[in-house]
């Protein structure tokens, strides 16, 4: 059978009495089920933990950086393939 024609004849098949009913029957059950929803308690956990996380965390001392000077192109560059390969210059 060709699609072309099977596409046709539905097209032009009248529309089921029970169709025009589904939009109602969809919405009443969507209406009936109760709304899954959180409570004001699960909020605010959740607020009170992430500050005491975040001030935790800005509260920790870390060690100070010490950044050394970098000279690419110098002979003791310590990004130079000789030191990462065999650890000294």
């Amino acid at each position: 059978m060709d699609l072309d024609a099977v596409l046709a004849s539905l097209a032009q098949a009248p529309v089921p009495a029970s169709l025009a009913l589904m939009e109602d029957r969809v919405l009443a059950r969507i209406a009936a089920r109760p709304a899954a929803r959180a409570g004001m308690g699960i909020g605010a956990l959740t607020i009170a933990a992430a500050l005491l996380i975040g001030i935790g965390s800005a509260g920790v001392p870390t060690k100070d950086a010490n950044a050394a000077p970098l000279s690419p192109l110098g002979p003791n560059s310590p990004l130079a393939p000789s030191t990462l390969l065999l650890g000294e210059p």
